[in-house]
C-alpha cells in the first residue's frame, strides 16, 4: 500500500498511544490500535502493526499480550509504579512551600507518567490535602537559584524578610523586610526541608559562624561572583544532627540536653532525634536521654507540649528558662 506523510511518524505515535492509552487493566486489539492511528492520519496493516509493536519491544517498552476472545496489548511496567507516583502526589500535596497552583501544575506532568486512566487515581487525590499553601510561587524559583548557586560554588545575596502586623493594611498581617531592608550575603551550603518548610544552612563570613534562614522569607536572591566561604567548618559539620536539634529552624544557644522521658513517649524521642539515640534507665517507668539542642522557645513549648512526661535534668541553664516560662505562663492567667 502506498506510504502516507505520516507513516516516518507513526513508530512516535504508536508508542504515544500504548503509553497513554493502555495499562494492565485497559489492553488495545490490533483493529482497536489501527482505529487509534487512524485518528492521527495513519493507516497501517497488521502485520506492519505487529513488527512496530515488536520495534518498541526491543526498544525497551514492556509490551504485554493478554489473550481472551482475541489478543489485546498494553504497557506493563514503566519507569515509576503507580504506588510510587501516589507518594510523591502526597509529598507534594502536604508541602507548604509549594504552592496551590504549583502543585496542579506537578501533578498533571505526574499523570503523564501512566496511563490516562491511572492518571485519574492520581487526579482524584488532588483534593484530598485541604492544607495550608504557600501562596508565594517565587519560592519555588528561590529553591532552584540556592541550588544552583551551591552546586558553583557561589555565595548570595537577598534581603530577609519577618511577618508583623498592621492593622492599617487590608491584610493585618504584612511581610516586612528585616534590618530595614539591608542585604544579607552568605554562602550556600545546604537546603533542609523540616517541619514543611525549606531552609538554607549557609556560613556567615562577617559573624564566622553557620546560619539558617527560612526559603520563603528570602527576597531578591541574587548569586554573586565570589567564591563560597566555610568549606573547613563544612567539613566537620553534620548536617543531620544539626537539623535534628534545631526545632523548627528557630535560633538560639546549642546546648547538650539531658531529659527524664516516660517510657511511653519512646516513639516521641525517636522520631524527633532517630533510633540512634542513647537512653539509660532511670526507672521502671522512665528514662534519661542526651541530645543537642537549640535553647528556643520552640524547644521549651515542644518539652511543655508533651505534659509532665518529659523533665528537663540539665543543663541548669535550660531547667532555669524553662521554669521562667512556665512562671510567666501562670502569672498570665491569674487574676
Amino acid at each position: 500500500m502506498a506510504k502516507s506523510s505520516m507513516q516516518k511518524q507513526k513508530l512516535l505515535y504508536l508508542q504515544k498511544i500504548m503509553l497513554e492509552k493502555t495499562d494492565e487493566n485497559h489492553a488495545l486489539s490490533a483493529n482497536e490500535i489501527k482505529q487509534a492511528l487512524g485518528a492521527y492520519g495513519i493507516r497501517t496493516e497488521r502485520k506492519s502493526l505487529y513488527d512496530d509493536l515488536k520495534i518498541l519491544e526491543t526498544f525497551g517498552l514492556d509490551i504485554c499480550r493478554t489473550r481472551t476472545t482475541t489478543v489485546k496489548y498494553y504497557v506493563g511496567s514503566r519507569d515509576f509504579e503507580m504506588p510510587e507516583l501516589k507518594l510523591l502526589v502526597d509529598a507534594i500535596q502536604s508541602s507548604k512551600f509549594i504552592t496551590h497552583k504549583k502543585s496542579l501544575t506537578l501533578i498533571k506532568k505526574l499523570e503523564g507518567l501512566v496511563s490516562e486512566n491511572e492518571g485519574k487515581q492520581l487526579q482524584r487525590q488532588v483534593y484530598v490535602s485541604n492544607r495550608v499553601k504557600n501562596v508565594n510561587e517565587k519560592i519555588y524559583y528561590n529553591v532552584d537559584t540556592l541550588h544552583n548557586a551551591i552546586a558553583r560554588e557561589k555565595q548570595v545575596a537577598f534581603k530577609y524578610c519577618k511577618w508583623e502586623t498592621d492593622f492599617n493594611s487590608d491584610k493585618k498581617i504584612v511581610k516586612v523586610e528585616r534590618k530595614n531592608g539591608a542585604i544579607y550575603k552568605v554562602s550556600p551550603w545546604a537546603l533542609c526541608w523540616d517541619d514543611e518548610n525549606y531552609y538554607l544552612v549557609a556560613y556567615d563570613s562577617e559573624a564566622q559562624m553557620i546560619k539558617h534562614y527560612r526559603v520563603d522569607k528570602m527576597e531578591a536572591i541574587e548569586i554573586t561572583n565570589d567564591e563560597r566561604d566555610g568549606r573547613k567548618t563544612f567539613e566537620k559539620f553534620d548536617i543531620a544532627g544539626y537539623t535534628k536539634g534545631v526545632f523548627s529552624m528557630f535560633g538560639g544557644e546549642q546546648a547538650s540536653v539531658k531529659l527524664s522521658v516516660d517510657n511511653s513517649l519512646v516513639g516521641v524521642i525517636v522520631d524527633r532525634f532517630g533510633s540512634d539515640v542513647m537512653i539509660m534507665k532511670e526507672s521502671e517507668s522512665s528514662f534519661t536521654v542526651n541530645v543537642d539542642v537549640m535553647l528556643s522557645p520552640q524547644f521549651y513549648a515542644w518539652v511543655f507540649g508533651l505534659g509532665g512526661k518529659v523533665k528537663i535534668l540539665s543543663p541548669q541553664k535550660a531547667v532555669d528558662e524553662y521554669k521562667e516560662r512556665l512562671t510567666e505562663i501562670i502569672d498570665k492567667y491569674s487574676g
